[in-house]
């Protein structure tokens, strides 16, 4: 007995023995891994001394055994580390899970990270890793998910991971990967998830692929894959997504495919011939159908109309023929319908009217015919519809001002006739409009006027007659307008010449007189054509003119100067000459008469003025104090009204003289209701001076009510009204001058566009959102801003955010409309149901907010040429792809991209299409406010908290990652923006009050 207890004795020593020598070897080899990085950031603060026991499992990202205090877990994900992975890393053999994602770290993977031979976890995506895939990982027979995607890896998927007997997920894609897949992988009987699209993979889908029996997402989109579908293909029953999308497969849609239980298949961008299988109409558990461009013909199904869980169907682009059938009409949850591109003929089915959830409709490019159903109207959701280069006849329906969330309507190249309705104007939503190259008669509705957010106007190529409406002007957001070849007969309105957004003015081929010298004020104007008209005058050669060439005013013989190359306009032709010498004596007579009628009149108005009378003495009012305020029709001179003291040593004449009586060269930028003056105070902070576009407001007494409470309010992320000035000459507002100007001029202008680390657009968001939230909460009357936008996100010399034009924006929108039925906002940012009701409240702007935080994310603008920035991060966060968008500056500077999926997360929940699912200011500033927090060394508790955690077993906890692969397959790609180690628990409890974000991202 006392031999066995001597014996046990022994072996505890050894066993201490050897966990001490483990404990002394895993810090110094995490010293050692560290020398391979460049932490520029510093994140690995605290990795440092000499890796003595137990020290070392209190460094960031590092979580070790509860008995031995060997390294279980090394997660340094975000941290924007570079340099390469260690080879020493084999070294931690104790090792279970490995997370290196989102850094810089380049290089090749060690072969040693096979000896840690219990990795269960490695996920080293989102980096710059280069070389081949070590075949060593093949000894790693606990690994269950192996993350290598987006990457720089090239060579070919090694067949011995089909060796890894435990593998759940391997995720390869977007790589340089090439060769064919392993046809040993597919017989992985755990395997779950395989993703290996954007590769360079060649060969041919195996039969065998339908050996993976627990997989139930399959990915080789992007890549290039030959060959057919396998007749086999029917029994893979557990697939839940099948993406063979942008290959080279061809040959027919094999009929089995009818017997998968998919989701989403998508076939798109193939060479795929032959019809569509009527089998796919019995796929009820499809949500997504994507057919596209590929060379399939005949007859769409009719039975696809049983697929009534369908949220997406897209077969554009193929070579379909015959009509389009009725019973699409019964895909109740359509919100997509793409049937462009084809060869389909016949009438548009008025029974589409009944997909009372579509969003968007494409119909174009075929060979339909007839009357656009009126029915189409019922389609209340619909955001577009594209019929563009059919042989559709008949008028464009009236009933179309139902569509109120209507943004892009392309009727181009039909043979549509009859007078533009008038009920267009009532399709508030509309950014585009195209219904050119049709026949369409009468004159343009001056009420299209009233399409405030409208940025394309295209009505070339019909008959269109009268003139062009001066209400044109009221076309703030204007970008495009194309009117050319048709009959307009008149002047080019002044008010086009106030039209700031304008690039594009076509007019060409029409019966246009009048001069051009109006157009010089559109600064932004590139494009401009204007030929075969009847204008006349001198063609200006300053500003926006020095960038047009002479064939923009071919065919105008009354037009002249440098740029036509012609004489003078003085200089008069010998026939123009003879012409005037011809009614010469006919003019003098007129003359004489009109002359002594003149001298009457000026006599009569001698004697009145000289007779002696009591007149009243005018007052010279220059400053004026908001208690003496007197009608502004009494006084001569602007009223100048001082708010804060800072300015209170001037008068108006101070601020002329020192602008030079408001010069260009002072001019900073330009607003959608004013343009914006730099002036130089003396002794003072520079002011910015606002001159509004309209003069005085419907209500004077309203607006100077307004200008007062909005001056009387305060905080560090408002920007200060500093006073005021109304006169009939012009009205101004002088507010606190920004160094670093717009949010917009710093992300979009290419002037002024500056890189913003991920810090400072964090900062940024939270000025903003507590500048909101003041506004919002803690005045009283709560001020709803109506016009949140990044050009009103101005940035002081710290790159602090304020908030700017808040308050005021009722009064400029009646001031310029006078009437009610106004969408205030911006194009882009409008609420969807604030267009829709004409009802806002403070949701309306935390909407609006939502899309600034997305420019911020991604760097793109709300709307430009290619697309609309909310329906694409939709989009993306549905194919869990979203952090593909991210701009490459915050990619570079962030150090945790976790926070970037909060913050995407946070403006999908501000712009969900219900207001009352949308958070408050105060909850989006609360979010943002816990992320801004820097983290710093670890205060004593928190090592503490540290400690007592890296005494818990590491696989008891699931990783982060890990549910981002499972969330994909019940909600649809929710959980790449999942609220996982947040920062508060308080936090975690706001993202679940608002619910899944993308589990319905087309809410």
């Amino acid at each position: 007995m006392a031999r066995l207890l001597r014996a046990l004795a022994a072996l505890l020593v050894l066993l201490l023995a050897a966990a001490s020598v483990a404990v002394a070897d895993d810090g110094e080899t995490l010293l050692e891994i560290k020398k391979s990085f460049r932490d520029g950031g510093n994140a690995l603060y605290d990795w440092s001394g000499d890796g003595a026991s137990p020290g070392y499992c209190s460094w960031r990202g590092v979580l070790c055994d509860n008995v031995t205090f060997a390294v279980a877990a090394l997660n340094l994900s975000g941290l924007n580390l570079e340099g390469e992975i260690s080879a020493a890393i084999g070294s931690l053999q104790r090792l279970v899970s490995i997370d290196l994602k989102s850094n810089g770290l380049s290089g090749q993977i060690p072969d040693e990270i096979g000896d840690c031979s219990l990795l269960e976890t490695l996920d080293l995506s989102s980096n710059n890793l280069e070389g081949d895939i070590p075949f060593s990982m093949s000894k790693l027979k606990h690994l269950e998910n192996l993350i290598l995607k987006n990457n720089k890896l090239v060579g070919v998927i090694p067949s011995t991971l089909s060796q890894l007997p435990n593998l759940k997920i391997l995720d390869l894609a977007q790589n340089k990967l090439s060769g064919e897949i392993p046809n040993l992988i597919y017989w992985n009987e755990v395997l779950q998830y395989l993703g290996l699209r954007s590769n360079s993979l060649e060969g041919s889908l195996s039969p065998d692929m339908c050996q993976l029996t627990g997989l139930w997402y399959f990915d080789v989109k992007n890549n290039s894959l030959t060959g057919a579908i396998p007749e086999t293909i029917g029994n893979c029953t557990s697939f839940q997504v099948l993406d063979l999308s942008n290959n080279h497969l061809t040959g027919e849609i094999p009929f089995n495919i009818g017997f998968l239980q998919v989701a989403t298949l998508s076939l798109q961008g193939n060479k795929f011939s032959g019809p569509i299988p009527s089998v796919i109409g019995l796929m009820q558990a499809l949500a997504v159908l994507d057919l596209s461009f590929n060379e399939l013909s005949g007859p769409i199904p009719s039975i696809l109309g049983n697929l009534t869980y369908t949220e997406k169907l897209y077969l554009q682009g193929n070579r379909l023929t015959g009509l389009i059938p009725p019973e699409l009409g019964n895909m109740s949850t359509l919100h997509y319908l793409e049937l462009n591109d084809n060869l389909l003929t016949g009438f548009i089915p008025p029974d589409l009217g009944k997909l009372t959830e579509l969003f968007e409709l494409n119909l174009a490019n075929n060979n339909l015919i007839g009357p656009i159903p009126e029915n189409l109207s019922s389609c209340a959701n619909l955001i577009s519809f594209n019929a563009y280069g059919n042989k559709l006849n008949g008028t464009i329906p009236r009933s179309f001002h139902k569509l109120e969330s209507l943004t892009y309507l392309n009727l181009s190249s039909n043979h549509l006739s009859g007078a533009l309705p008038i009920e267009v104007a009532r399709m508030r939503n509309l950014d585009t409009l195209d219904l050119s190259c049709n026949m369409i008669t009468g004159s343009i509705p001056s009420a299209i006027g009233k399409l405030e957010h409208l940025l394309r106007l295209n009505l070339s190529k019909n008959n269109v007659a009268g003139h062009i409406p001066a209400e044109f002007g009221n076309l703030r957001s204007i970008m495009e307008i194309d009117l050319s070849y048709n009959h307009l007969s008149g002047l080019i309105p002044q008010e086009v010449g106030m039209l700031q957004n304008l690039i594009l003015l076509k007019l060409e081929s029409n019966n246009i007189t009048g001069d051009v010298s109006s157009l010089i004020y559109c600064l932004s104007l590139n494009i401009l054509n204007v030929s075969y008209n009847h204008l006349y005058g001198t063609v200006p050669t300053d500003n926006n003119f020095s960038r047009f060439s002479p064939d923009s005013f071919l065919g105008n013989p009354g037009l002249c100067g440098y740029w036509l190359h012609s004489a003078s306009c003085t200089q008069l032709s010998n026939a123009e000459q003879m012409k005037r010498s011809s009614s010469a004596k006919a003019s003098m007579f007129a003359a004489i008469g009109v002359g002594a009628v003149l001298l009457v009149i000026m006599l009569v108005i001698l004697v009145v003025i000289c007779w002696p009378h009591n007149s009243p003495v005018l007052k010279d009012v220059s400053v004026n104090k908001p208690d003496n305020l007197a009608s502004a029709s009494n006084n001569i001179h602007p009223k100048l009204v001082i708010l804060h003291m800072n300015m209170a040593l001037y008068v108006y004449d101070d601020i002329m003289r020192m602008t030079e009586n408001l010069s260009e060269k002072y001019i900073i930028g330009y607003g959608a209701s004013s343009t914006v003056y730099r002036c130089d105070l003396k002794n003072c902070k520079p002011i910015a001076i606002k001159k509004l576009y309209a003069h005085y407001p419907q209500s004077l007494k309203e607006f100077e009510t307004e200008l007062e409470t909005v001056g009387s309010i305060k905080h560090r992320n408002l920007v200060s009204l500093q006073g005021y000035s109304l006169s009939p000459s012009g009205n101004l507002l002088f507010y606190d001058y920004m160094e670093n100007g717009s949010l917009w001029d710093i992300l979009h202008a290419s002037s002024k566009k500056k890189k913003l680390d991920w810090e400072a657009r964090l900062k940024i968001a939270l000025g903003a959102a507590q500048g909101l939230a003041y506004l919002h909460h803690e005045c009283s009357p709560r001020i709803i801003h109506r016009d949140v936008k990044s050009k009103n996100i101005l940035l002081d010399k710290d790159y602090e955010a304020h908030l700017a034009d808040f308050g005021i924006a009722k009064s400029l929108c009646v001031s310029k409309t006078h009437t009610s039925t106004y969408v205030m906002g911006t194009i882009g940012y409008i609420d969807p149901e604030y267009a829709r009701t004409s009802r806002i409240n403070e949701k309306s702007d935390v909407y609006s907010y939502g899309i600034v935080l997305l420019e911020l994310l991604t760097g793109k603008k709300p709307v430009d040429d290619e697309c609309n920035l909310h329906h694409l991060i939709l989009s993306k966060a549905a194919e869990n792809t979203v952090m593909e968008t991210v701009d490459q500056d915050i990619t570079d500077t962030c150090k945790d991209l976790g926070e970037v999926k909060k913050v995407f997360q946070l403006a999908l929940l501000c712009s969900k299409r219900q207001p009352s699912d949308r958070p408050t200011m105060h909850e989006v500033a609360r979010v943002l406010d816990s992320l801004v927090c820097p983290a710093g060394p670890p205060p004593k508790q928190a090592q503490a908290q540290a400690q007592a955690q890296a005494s818990e077993k590491p696989s008891t906890t699931a990783p982060s990652y890990v549910s981002e692969y499972v969330g994909l397959r019940g909600g649809g790609g929710g959980s790449a923006l999942s609220c996982t180690n947040s920062s508060s628990a308080s936090d975690a409890e706001l993202f679940m009050k608002f619910g899944e974000v993308i589990s319905r991202s087309t809410e």
